[in-house]
Protein backbone atom coordinates (compact mmCIF):
# COMPACT_ATOMS: atom_id res chain seq x y z
CA UNK A 1 0.00 0.00 0.00
CA UNK A 2 3.11 2.23 0.10
CA UNK A 3 3.68 5.26 1.88
CA UNK A 4 0.72 7.16 3.67
CA UNK A 5 -0.47 10.62 2.07
CA UNK A 6 -0.11 14.16 3.26
CA UNK A 7 -2.88 15.86 0.87
CA UNK A 8 -2.60 19.63 0.16
CA UNK A 9 -5.43 21.75 -1.08
CA UNK A 10 -5.08 25.32 -2.45
CA UNK A 11 -6.88 27.09 -5.94
CA UNK A 12 -3.56 29.58 -5.80
CA UNK A 13 -1.02 27.89 -7.82
CA UNK A 14 2.22 29.70 -6.20
CA UNK A 15 0.61 28.46 -3.06
CA UNK A 16 0.33 25.01 -3.55
CA UNK A 17 3.76 24.36 -4.54
CA UNK A 18 5.18 26.38 -2.24
CA UNK A 19 3.34 23.88 0.44
CA UNK A 20 3.95 21.01 -1.56
CA UNK A 21 7.75 21.74 -1.83
CA UNK A 22 8.14 22.38 2.13
CA UNK A 23 6.72 19.29 3.01
CA UNK A 24 8.16 17.19 0.85
CA UNK A 25 11.76 18.58 1.26
CA UNK A 26 10.58 17.31 5.02
CA UNK A 27 8.61 14.40 5.12
CA UNK A 28 9.15 12.90 1.14
CA UNK A 29 11.21 9.62 3.13
CA UNK A 30 8.24 8.84 4.63
CA UNK A 31 4.74 10.56 2.91
CA UNK A 32 3.23 10.82 0.00
CA UNK A 33 2.54 14.40 -0.62
CA UNK A 34 -0.08 14.86 -2.35
CA UNK A 35 -1.65 18.15 -3.75
CA UNK A 36 -4.91 19.64 -5.55
CA UNK A 37 -6.31 22.70 -6.71
CA UNK A 38 -9.72 22.69 -5.66
CA UNK A 39 -12.16 20.81 -3.28
CA UNK A 40 -14.01 18.61 -5.93
CA UNK A 41 -10.45 17.48 -7.10
CA UNK A 42 -9.22 16.67 -3.66
CA UNK A 43 -12.46 14.71 -3.55
CA UNK A 44 -11.87 13.12 -6.35
CA UNK A 45 -7.98 11.77 -5.08
CA UNK A 46 -9.32 10.73 -1.62
CA UNK A 47 -12.45 8.16 -3.46
CA UNK A 48 -9.34 7.00 -5.89
CA UNK A 49 -7.16 6.00 -2.65
CA UNK A 50 -10.06 4.27 -0.77
CA UNK A 51 -11.19 2.31 -3.13
CA UNK A 52 -7.54 1.71 -3.90
CA UNK A 53 -6.83 0.59 0.17
CA UNK A 54 -4.85 4.00 0.79
CA UNK A 55 -4.19 5.83 3.63
CA UNK A 56 -4.08 9.42 4.60
CA UNK A 57 -2.54 10.87 7.34
CA UNK A 58 -2.89 14.84 7.19
CA UNK A 59 -5.12 16.97 5.08
CA UNK A 60 -4.01 20.23 4.94
CA UNK A 61 -7.34 22.56 3.15
CA UNK A 62 -7.09 26.75 2.04
CA UNK A 63 -10.03 28.25 3.67
CA UNK A 64 -10.61 30.90 0.37
CA UNK A 65 -11.87 28.45 -2.40
CA UNK A 66 -14.29 29.02 -5.15
CA UNK A 67 -17.32 26.74 -5.26
CA UNK A 68 -16.22 24.48 -2.01
CA UNK A 69 -14.44 26.08 0.24
CA UNK A 70 -11.88 24.74 3.11
CA UNK A 71 -14.36 23.68 6.30
CA UNK A 72 -17.25 22.29 3.53
CA UNK A 73 -14.35 20.27 2.32
CA UNK A 74 -13.20 19.11 5.45
CA UNK A 75 -16.30 18.41 6.31
CA UNK A 76 -17.05 15.81 3.13
CA UNK A 77 -12.99 14.18 3.62
CA UNK A 78 -13.91 13.33 6.93
CA UNK A 79 -16.24 10.71 5.41
CA UNK A 80 -13.87 9.31 3.31
CA UNK A 81 -10.88 9.17 6.22
CA UNK A 82 -12.36 9.85 9.54
CA UNK A 83 -8.77 9.42 11.18
CA UNK A 84 -6.62 11.78 9.12
CA UNK A 85 -5.91 14.51 10.88
CA UNK A 86 -7.36 18.18 9.51
CA UNK A 87 -5.86 21.73 9.26
CA UNK A 88 -7.05 24.56 7.54
CA UNK A 89 -4.84 27.28 5.76
CA UNK A 90 -6.15 30.71 6.59
CA UNK A 91 -5.03 34.09 6.26
CA UNK A 92 -5.00 36.91 9.32
CA UNK A 93 -8.68 38.23 8.70
CA UNK A 94 -9.82 34.65 8.77
CA UNK A 95 -9.87 33.69 12.15
CA UNK A 96 -13.63 33.47 12.43
CA UNK A 97 -13.36 30.77 9.90
CA UNK A 98 -10.63 29.08 11.72
CA UNK A 99 -13.42 29.23 14.71
CA UNK A 100 -16.16 27.84 12.59
CA UNK A 101 -13.76 24.72 11.28
CA UNK A 102 -12.82 23.02 14.76
CA UNK A 103 -16.66 23.91 15.95
CA UNK A 104 -18.28 22.16 12.53
CA UNK A 105 -15.51 19.96 11.40
CA UNK A 106 -13.40 18.91 14.67
CA UNK A 107 -10.07 20.65 12.21
CA UNK A 108 -6.77 20.05 14.89
CA UNK A 109 -4.95 22.74 13.66
CA UNK A 110 -5.18 26.34 11.36
CA UNK A 111 -1.91 27.37 9.84
CA UNK A 112 -1.53 31.16 8.91
CA UNK A 113 -0.32 31.87 5.99
CA UNK A 114 2.31 33.13 4.98
CA UNK A 115 4.27 30.15 7.28
CA UNK A 116 7.85 31.35 6.47
CA UNK A 117 10.30 30.16 8.10
CA UNK A 118 8.47 26.80 7.92
CA UNK A 119 10.91 25.70 10.39
CA UNK A 120 9.50 27.27 13.35
CA UNK A 121 5.58 28.00 11.84
CA UNK A 122 5.07 24.76 9.74
CA UNK A 123 7.24 22.14 11.11
CA UNK A 124 6.05 21.90 14.18
CA UNK A 125 2.40 21.45 13.52
CA UNK A 126 2.97 18.96 10.91
CA UNK A 127 4.95 16.91 13.40
CA UNK A 128 2.61 17.00 15.98
CA UNK A 129 -0.43 16.17 13.45
CA UNK A 130 1.59 13.32 12.58
CA UNK A 131 2.56 12.00 15.89
CA UNK A 132 -1.34 12.06 16.60
CA UNK A 133 -2.03 10.25 13.41
CA UNK A 134 0.76 7.81 14.02
CA UNK A 135 -0.21 7.10 17.22
CA UNK A 136 -4.27 6.60 17.00
CA UNK A 137 -4.81 6.58 12.83
CA UNK A 138 -5.74 4.17 10.53
CA UNK A 139 -4.11 0.97 10.31
CA UNK A 140 -3.32 -1.26 7.52
CA UNK A 141 -6.10 -3.76 8.11
CA UNK A 142 -6.36 -6.64 5.75
CA UNK A 143 -10.17 -7.06 5.05
CA UNK A 144 -12.26 -9.84 6.01
CA UNK A 145 -13.53 -12.26 3.58
CA UNK A 146 -16.86 -13.87 4.23
CA UNK A 147 -18.07 -17.10 1.73
CA UNK A 148 -21.81 -17.15 1.54
CA UNK A 149 -24.66 -18.32 -0.35
CA UNK A 150 -26.49 -15.81 -2.45
CA UNK A 151 -30.09 -16.49 -0.89
CA UNK A 152 -29.19 -17.91 2.66
CA UNK A 153 -30.47 -15.80 5.30
CA UNK A 154 -27.50 -16.22 8.06
CA UNK A 155 -24.72 -14.86 4.63
CA UNK A 156 -27.12 -12.01 4.88
CA UNK A 157 -27.32 -11.71 8.10
CA UNK A 158 -23.79 -11.72 8.77
CA UNK A 159 -22.78 -9.40 5.73
CA UNK A 160 -25.70 -6.87 6.85
CA UNK A 161 -23.65 -6.92 10.59
CA UNK A 162 -20.52 -6.06 8.87
CA UNK A 163 -21.54 -3.29 6.66
CA UNK A 164 -23.78 -1.46 9.39
CA UNK A 165 -20.72 -1.75 11.63
CA UNK A 166 -18.46 -0.10 8.46
CA UNK A 167 -16.54 -3.29 8.69
CA UNK A 168 -14.78 -3.82 5.71
CA UNK A 169 -15.20 -7.07 3.88
CA UNK A 170 -15.39 -8.75 0.93
CA UNK A 171 -18.17 -11.29 -0.44
CA UNK A 172 -17.81 -14.59 -2.51
CA UNK A 173 -20.28 -17.09 -3.25
CA UNK A 174 -19.75 -20.31 -2.37
CA UNK A 175 -20.64 -21.18 -6.34
CA UNK A 176 -17.79 -18.67 -7.73
CA UNK A 177 -13.90 -19.83 -8.15
CA UNK A 178 -12.72 -18.00 -5.66
CA UNK A 179 -15.13 -18.50 -2.90
CA UNK A 180 -14.36 -22.45 -3.76
CA UNK A 181 -10.90 -21.71 -2.92
CA UNK A 182 -11.19 -20.36 0.69
CA UNK A 183 -13.38 -23.24 1.27
CA UNK A 184 -10.78 -25.44 0.03
CA UNK A 185 -8.24 -23.99 1.55
CA UNK A 186 -9.82 -24.03 4.88
CA UNK A 187 -10.61 -27.79 4.63
CA UNK A 188 -14.64 -27.02 4.90
CA UNK A 189 -17.39 -28.32 2.95
CA UNK A 190 -20.86 -26.83 2.01
CA UNK A 191 -22.14 -27.28 5.48
CA UNK A 192 -19.63 -24.52 6.80
CA UNK A 193 -21.40 -22.22 4.98
CA UNK A 194 -21.41 -19.09 5.87
CA UNK A 195 -17.59 -18.91 6.24
CA UNK A 196 -15.69 -15.96 7.77
CA UNK A 197 -12.12 -16.18 6.79
CA UNK A 198 -10.35 -13.32 8.90
CA UNK A 199 -7.39 -10.76 8.37
CA UNK A 200 -4.91 -13.23 10.05
CA UNK A 201 -5.84 -16.34 7.98
CA UNK A 202 -8.55 -17.95 10.81
CA UNK A 203 -11.44 -19.73 9.65
CA UNK A 204 -15.01 -18.91 10.83
CA UNK A 205 -17.51 -21.79 10.25
CA UNK A 206 -21.03 -20.19 11.10
CA UNK A 207 -20.30 -17.63 13.62
CA UNK A 208 -22.36 -15.66 15.56
CA UNK A 209 -22.05 -12.21 15.19
CA UNK A 210 -20.30 -11.99 18.61
CA UNK A 211 -17.04 -13.90 17.27
CA UNK A 212 -17.59 -11.73 14.17
CA UNK A 213 -17.51 -8.42 16.36
CA UNK A 214 -14.46 -9.77 18.14
CA UNK A 215 -12.55 -10.64 14.89
CA UNK A 216 -13.38 -7.53 13.30
CA UNK A 217 -12.18 -5.49 16.23
CA UNK A 218 -15.51 -3.62 17.67
CA UNK A 219 -15.46 -3.79 21.22
CA UNK A 220 -17.71 -6.48 23.07
CA UNK A 221 -16.94 -6.35 26.58
CA UNK A 222 -17.14 -2.93 28.99
CA UNK A 223 -13.46 -1.48 30.69
CA UNK A 224 -15.33 -1.17 34.00
CA UNK A 225 -17.96 -2.73 36.66
CA UNK A 226 -19.82 0.20 37.70
CA UNK A 227 -20.35 3.88 35.43
CA UNK A 228 -22.30 7.27 36.10
CA UNK A 229 -24.08 6.33 32.94
CA UNK A 230 -24.82 3.01 30.98
CA UNK A 231 -27.33 3.85 27.79
CA UNK A 232 -28.86 0.60 26.04
CA UNK A 233 -29.39 1.43 22.60
CA UNK A 234 -27.21 3.06 19.82
CA UNK A 235 -30.10 4.82 17.86
CA UNK A 236 -29.82 8.68 17.60
CA UNK A 237 -31.20 8.91 21.28
CA UNK A 238 -28.66 6.58 23.02
CA UNK A 239 -26.03 8.39 20.55
CA UNK A 240 -26.74 11.71 21.49
CA UNK A 241 -26.63 10.47 25.01
CA UNK A 242 -23.47 9.23 24.80
CA UNK A 243 -21.72 12.21 23.17
CA UNK A 244 -23.49 14.79 26.04
CA UNK A 245 -22.66 12.41 28.66
CA UNK A 246 -18.84 12.14 27.41
CA UNK A 247 -18.06 15.72 26.63
CA UNK A 248 -19.47 16.67 30.31
CA UNK A 249 -17.72 13.97 32.05
CA UNK A 250 -20.01 11.30 33.16
CA UNK A 251 -18.68 7.34 33.39
CA UNK A 252 -20.33 6.81 30.07
CA UNK A 253 -21.03 3.23 28.28
CA UNK A 254 -23.68 2.77 25.48
CA UNK A 255 -24.48 -1.26 24.54
CA UNK A 256 -25.73 -1.76 21.30
CA UNK A 257 -27.26 -5.13 20.48
CA UNK A 258 -26.35 -5.80 16.71
CA UNK A 259 -25.29 -1.76 15.61
CA UNK A 260 -24.94 1.47 16.05
CA UNK A 261 -27.60 3.71 14.57
CA UNK A 262 -30.33 2.11 14.95
CA UNK A 263 -33.15 1.98 11.80
CA UNK A 264 -31.81 5.56 10.95
CA UNK A 265 -28.64 3.68 10.54
CA UNK A 266 -30.11 2.01 7.94
CA UNK A 267 -31.64 4.75 5.91
CA UNK A 268 -30.03 5.46 2.58
CA UNK A 269 -30.85 9.20 2.73
CA UNK A 270 -31.82 12.07 5.86
CA UNK A 271 -32.61 15.23 4.01
CA UNK A 272 -34.63 16.85 7.01
CA UNK A 273 -31.87 16.94 9.71
CA UNK A 274 -30.72 20.25 10.86
CA UNK A 275 -27.28 21.31 9.36
CA UNK A 276 -27.11 19.17 6.17
CA UNK A 277 -29.27 21.02 3.45
CA UNK A 278 -27.95 18.52 0.85
CA UNK A 279 -28.87 15.48 3.20
CA UNK A 280 -26.71 12.85 4.39
CA UNK A 281 -26.56 9.13 4.73
CA UNK A 282 -27.37 7.45 7.59
CA UNK A 283 -24.64 5.53 8.04
CA UNK A 284 -22.37 9.05 7.44
CA UNK A 285 -24.37 10.40 10.12
CA UNK A 286 -23.55 7.18 12.72
CA UNK A 287 -20.33 7.27 11.69
CA UNK A 288 -19.68 11.05 12.67
CA UNK A 289 -21.86 10.53 15.77
CA UNK A 290 -19.95 7.57 16.90
CA UNK A 291 -16.73 9.28 16.53
CA UNK A 292 -18.07 12.23 18.19
CA UNK A 293 -18.81 10.10 21.57
CA UNK A 294 -15.43 8.07 21.31
CA UNK A 295 -13.59 11.82 21.42
CA UNK A 296 -15.73 12.19 24.72
CA UNK A 297 -14.18 9.02 25.57
CA UNK A 298 -18.05 7.21 25.93
CA UNK A 299 -17.41 3.89 25.67
CA UNK A 300 -19.68 1.68 23.00
CA UNK A 301 -19.97 -1.83 23.04
CA UNK A 302 -21.89 -4.03 20.45
CA UNK A 303 -23.40 -7.63 20.24
CA UNK A 304 -23.99 -7.62 23.93
CA UNK A 305 -28.12 -8.28 24.67
CA UNK A 306 -29.46 -6.51 27.61
CA UNK A 307 -32.60 -8.85 29.29
CA UNK A 308 -33.08 -7.75 32.91
CA UNK A 309 -33.53 -4.51 34.98
CA UNK A 310 -33.56 -3.65 38.61
CA UNK A 311 -32.71 -1.42 41.12
CA UNK A 312 -29.67 -2.28 43.55
CA UNK A 313 -29.94 0.18 46.42
CA UNK A 314 -28.48 3.40 44.51
CA UNK A 315 -27.32 1.60 42.06
CA UNK A 316 -29.21 0.28 38.52
CA UNK A 317 -28.05 -3.29 37.57
CA UNK A 318 -28.56 -4.43 33.61
CA UNK A 319 -28.43 -8.22 33.38
CA UNK A 320 -26.96 -9.05 30.01
CA UNK A 321 -28.31 -12.68 27.82
CA UNK A 322 -24.74 -14.51 28.80
CA UNK A 323 -25.89 -13.96 32.76
CA UNK A 324 -23.16 -11.14 33.19
CA UNK A 325 -24.18 -8.08 34.78
CA UNK A 326 -23.34 -4.92 34.78
CA UNK A 327 -24.20 -1.11 37.19
CA UNK A 328 -24.17 2.13 37.01
CA UNK A 329 -25.88 5.36 39.19
CA UNK A 330 -28.05 5.71 36.28
CA UNK A 331 -29.69 3.86 32.90
CA UNK A 332 -31.04 5.41 29.95
CA UNK A 333 -33.19 3.37 27.83
CA UNK A 334 -33.04 4.36 23.85
CA UNK A 335 -33.48 0.58 22.47
CA UNK A 336 -35.94 2.06 19.69
CA UNK A 337 -38.38 0.15 18.18
CA UNK A 338 -38.17 -3.24 16.17
CA UNK A 339 -40.27 -3.14 12.22
CA UNK A 340 -43.55 -5.12 12.73
CA UNK A 341 -43.45 -8.58 10.87
CA UNK A 342 -45.46 -9.07 7.98
CA UNK A 343 -48.18 -11.62 8.40
CA UNK A 344 -49.11 -13.30 5.23
CA UNK A 345 -48.49 -16.73 4.05
CA UNK A 346 -45.13 -17.78 3.02
CA UNK A 347 -43.08 -14.70 4.37
CA UNK A 348 -41.38 -16.11 6.89
CA UNK A 349 -39.96 -18.57 4.91
CA UNK A 350 -38.80 -16.23 2.34
CA UNK A 351 -37.45 -13.90 5.24
CA UNK A 352 -33.59 -13.06 4.48
CA UNK A 353 -34.33 -14.25 1.07
CA UNK A 354 -36.01 -12.08 -0.79
CA UNK A 355 -37.82 -10.53 1.78
CA UNK A 356 -36.42 -8.42 4.04
CA UNK A 357 -37.24 -5.54 7.17
CA UNK A 358 -35.57 -1.95 6.70
CA UNK A 359 -33.45 -1.11 3.71
CA UNK A 360 -31.29 -3.56 3.50
CA UNK A 361 -28.65 -1.61 1.69
CA UNK A 362 -26.43 -4.12 1.07
CA UNK A 363 -28.96 -5.55 -1.47
CA UNK A 364 -28.87 -2.44 -3.81
CA UNK A 365 -26.36 -3.65 -6.47
CA UNK A 366 -27.91 -7.07 -6.31
CA UNK A 367 -31.61 -5.49 -7.33
CA UNK A 368 -29.87 -4.37 -10.66
CA UNK A 369 -33.06 -5.42 -13.52
CA UNK A 370 -35.67 -6.83 -10.87
CA UNK A 371 -39.18 -5.70 -9.92
CA UNK A 372 -38.93 -4.46 -6.47
CA UNK A 373 -41.77 -3.87 -4.07
CA UNK A 374 -41.53 -1.61 -0.88
CA UNK A 375 -44.30 -2.35 1.71
CA UNK A 376 -45.07 1.58 3.59
CA UNK A 377 -46.19 4.94 3.47
CA UNK A 378 -43.48 6.66 6.07
CA UNK A 379 -40.68 8.29 5.25
CA UNK A 380 -37.86 5.40 5.97
CA UNK A 381 -40.61 3.41 3.01
CA UNK A 382 -39.93 6.26 0.82
CA UNK A 383 -36.22 7.00 0.95
CA UNK A 384 -35.86 3.19 0.39
CA UNK A 385 -38.24 3.74 -2.79
CA UNK A 386 -35.51 6.57 -3.93
CA UNK A 387 -32.51 4.17 -3.03
CA UNK A 388 -34.03 1.35 -5.01
CA UNK A 389 -34.81 2.89 -7.99
CA UNK A 390 -31.02 3.75 -8.82
CA UNK A 391 -30.49 -0.02 -9.56
CA UNK A 392 -34.10 -1.91 -9.81
CA UNK A 393 -36.00 -1.95 -13.31
CA UNK A 394 -39.02 -0.97 -11.32
CA UNK A 395 -39.93 -0.25 -7.70
CA UNK A 396 -43.68 -0.44 -6.53
CA UNK A 397 -44.42 1.11 -3.51
CA UNK A 398 -47.27 -0.57 -1.64
CA UNK A 399 -49.07 1.81 1.23
CA UNK A 400 -52.28 0.56 3.14
CA UNK A 401 -54.04 3.85 3.36
CA UNK A 402 -55.72 6.24 0.97
CA UNK A 403 -52.46 8.41 0.29
CA UNK A 404 -49.07 9.00 1.41
CA UNK A 405 -50.16 12.52 2.75
CA UNK A 406 -50.84 11.58 6.42
CA UNK A 407 -47.35 9.69 6.70
CA UNK A 408 -45.00 10.82 4.96
CA UNK A 409 -43.15 14.35 4.72
CA UNK A 410 -44.29 16.62 1.70
CA UNK A 411 -40.56 17.17 0.48
CA UNK A 412 -40.43 12.94 -0.50
CA UNK A 413 -43.44 13.03 -1.91
CA UNK A 414 -42.65 15.09 -4.10
CA UNK A 415 -39.58 13.42 -5.21
CA UNK A 416 -41.22 9.90 -5.71
CA UNK A 417 -43.29 11.55 -8.25
CA UNK A 418 -40.21 12.98 -10.16
CA UNK A 419 -38.60 8.88 -10.56
CA UNK A 420 -40.38 7.34 -13.70
CA UNK A 421 -39.34 4.39 -12.56
CA UNK A 422 -41.61 4.59 -9.28
CA UNK A 423 -45.16 3.75 -8.60
CA UNK A 424 -46.99 3.98 -5.67
CA UNK A 425 -50.49 2.15 -4.73
CA UNK A 426 -52.79 3.39 -2.12
CA UNK A 427 -54.86 0.74 -0.49
CA UNK A 428 -52.99 -2.04 -1.46
CA UNK A 429 -51.99 -5.11 0.46
CA UNK A 430 -48.99 -8.15 0.24
CA UNK A 431 -50.74 -11.11 1.32
CA UNK A 432 -48.47 -14.02 0.34
CA UNK A 433 -44.80 -14.29 -0.79
CA UNK A 434 -43.95 -17.26 -3.36
CA UNK A 435 -40.72 -19.03 -4.39
CA UNK A 436 -38.54 -21.96 -4.70
CA UNK A 437 -35.57 -21.40 -1.79
CA UNK A 438 -35.78 -17.42 -2.87
CA UNK A 439 -38.80 -14.71 -3.50
CA UNK A 440 -39.80 -15.30 -6.90
CA UNK A 441 -43.45 -13.71 -6.55
CA UNK A 442 -46.37 -11.76 -3.84
CA UNK A 443 -50.04 -11.53 -4.31
CA UNK A 444 -51.48 -8.48 -3.76
CA UNK A 445 -54.85 -7.32 -2.39
CA UNK A 446 -56.20 -4.31 -3.85
CA UNK A 447 -58.94 -3.21 -1.54
CA UNK A 448 -60.06 -0.59 -4.01
CA UNK A 449 -61.29 -2.56 -6.40
CA UNK A 450 -61.61 -5.83 -4.78
CA UNK A 451 -58.89 -7.36 -6.78
CA UNK A 452 -56.11 -9.85 -5.78
CA UNK A 453 -52.86 -10.31 -8.12
CA UNK A 454 -49.67 -12.59 -8.34
CA UNK A 455 -47.06 -10.55 -9.26
CA UNK A 456 -43.10 -11.14 -10.26
CA UNK A 457 -41.29 -9.80 -7.55
CA UNK A 458 -37.37 -10.29 -7.14
CA UNK A 459 -37.13 -8.56 -3.53
CA UNK A 460 -39.84 -7.03 -1.01
CA UNK A 461 -38.76 -4.66 1.68
CA UNK A 462 -40.98 -3.86 4.87
CA UNK A 463 -41.87 -1.05 6.74
CA UNK A 464 -44.91 -1.59 8.80
CA UNK A 465 -45.10 0.42 11.57
CA UNK A 466 -42.72 -0.31 14.59
CA UNK A 467 -43.20 -2.13 17.94
CA UNK A 468 -40.72 -1.54 21.07
CA UNK A 469 -38.72 -4.14 22.50
CA UNK A 470 -39.76 -3.85 25.94
CA UNK A 471 -40.73 -7.32 26.74
CA UNK A 472 -37.42 -8.00 28.67
CA UNK A 473 -38.31 -5.24 31.38
CA UNK A 474 -41.51 -7.36 32.78
CA UNK A 475 -43.04 -5.69 35.01
CA UNK A 476 -40.31 -3.73 36.33
CA UNK A 477 -41.24 0.03 34.91
CA UNK A 478 -44.69 0.88 33.84
CA UNK A 479 -45.49 0.79 30.07
CA UNK A 480 -48.42 1.76 27.56
CA UNK A 481 -50.96 -1.09 26.14
CA UNK A 482 -48.22 -1.27 23.24
CA UNK A 483 -45.30 -1.95 25.40
CA UNK A 484 -43.67 2.05 24.99
CA UNK A 485 -42.37 2.88 28.31
CA UNK A 486 -44.47 5.82 29.98
CA UNK A 487 -42.09 8.78 31.37
CA UNK A 488 -42.77 12.16 33.60
CA UNK A 489 -46.34 13.22 33.43
CA UNK A 490 -47.86 10.88 31.99
CA UNK A 491 -46.63 8.50 34.76
CA UNK A 492 -48.91 10.68 37.08
CA UNK A 493 -52.54 9.59 37.27
CA UNK A 494 -55.29 12.31 38.80
CA UNK A 495 -51.75 13.56 40.34
CA UNK A 496 -50.57 10.91 41.95
CA UNK A 497 -47.11 9.21 41.63
CA UNK A 498 -46.48 5.63 40.36
CA UNK A 499 -47.33 2.94 42.88
CA UNK A 500 -44.12 2.67 44.54
CA UNK A 501 -42.19 5.77 43.98
CA UNK A 502 -40.07 6.64 46.81
CA UNK A 503 -38.66 10.44 46.18
CA UNK A 504 -40.45 13.37 47.38
CA UNK A 505 -40.27 14.89 43.76
CA UNK A 506 -42.67 14.00 40.63
CA UNK A 507 -41.04 12.12 38.25
CA UNK A 508 -38.58 13.95 35.62
CA UNK A 509 -39.76 14.59 31.76
CA UNK A 510 -37.58 11.49 30.98
CA UNK A 511 -37.36 9.48 33.85
CA UNK A 512 -39.45 6.35 34.16
CA UNK A 513 -41.67 4.85 37.24
CA UNK A 514 -38.49 3.49 38.94
CA UNK A 515 -36.25 6.93 39.63
CA UNK A 516 -32.65 7.01 37.86
CA UNK A 517 -33.87 4.73 35.08
CA UNK A 518 -34.76 7.52 31.95
CA UNK A 519 -36.02 6.60 28.57
CA UNK A 520 -35.20 8.65 25.32
CA UNK A 521 -36.01 8.30 21.73
CA UNK A 522 -38.63 6.17 20.06
CA UNK A 523 -39.21 3.76 22.88
CA UNK A 524 -40.82 6.38 25.29
CA UNK A 525 -44.52 6.53 24.89
CA UNK A 526 -45.66 9.92 23.60
CA UNK A 527 -42.41 10.91 21.80
CA UNK A 528 -42.05 12.30 18.25
CA UNK A 529 -41.10 9.63 16.25
CA UNK A 530 -38.13 11.46 14.19
CA UNK A 531 -34.41 11.88 14.10
CA UNK A 532 -34.23 15.41 15.23
CA UNK A 533 -36.19 14.90 18.20
CA UNK A 534 -34.31 11.59 19.12
CA UNK A 535 -31.18 13.04 19.73
CA UNK A 536 -33.06 16.34 21.50
CA UNK A 537 -34.27 13.82 24.16
CA UNK A 538 -31.05 12.17 24.27
CA UNK A 539 -29.19 14.99 25.22
CA UNK A 540 -32.41 16.36 27.43
CA UNK A 541 -31.90 13.12 29.43
CA UNK A 542 -28.19 13.36 30.29
CA UNK A 543 -29.16 16.74 31.91
CA UNK A 544 -31.56 15.56 33.88
CA UNK A 545 -29.18 12.57 34.96
CA UNK A 546 -27.06 15.58 36.58
CA UNK A 547 -30.14 16.86 37.98
CA UNK A 548 -30.97 13.11 39.79
CA UNK A 549 -26.91 12.33 40.56
CA UNK A 550 -27.31 15.67 42.60
CA UNK A 551 -30.44 14.79 44.00
CA UNK A 552 -31.74 11.47 43.14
Amino acid sequence: MGHAAILTVDDDPSVSRAIARDLRRRYADRYRVIRASSGDEALEVLRELKLRGGRVAVILADYRMPQMNGIEFLEHAMDLFPHARRALLTAYADTDAAIQAINVVDVDHYLLKPWDPPEEKLYPVLDALLDAWEATGEQELPDIRLVGHRWSEPSFQIRDFLARNLVPYKYFGADEPEGRRLLEAAEAGPESVPLVVTADGRALSRPTVQEIAEVAGLSTNPGRDFYDLIIVGGGPAGLGAAVYGGSEGLKTLLIERQAVGGQAGQSSRIENYLGFPDGISGAQLTDRARRQADKFAAETISTREVVGLRADGSARTLTFADGGEISAHAVLLATGVSYRPLVADGVAGLTGSGVFYGSAATEGPACAGTDVYIVGGANSAGQAALFFAKYARRVTLLVRGDSLESSMSYYLIQQLAQIDNIEVRTRCEVIGAHGDGHLQAITICDSKNGTKATVECGYLFVFIGAEPRTDWLGDTLLRDGKGFIRTGTDLLVNGERPRGWDRDRDPFYLESSVPGIFAAGDVRASSVKRVASAVGEGAMAVALVHRYLEAP
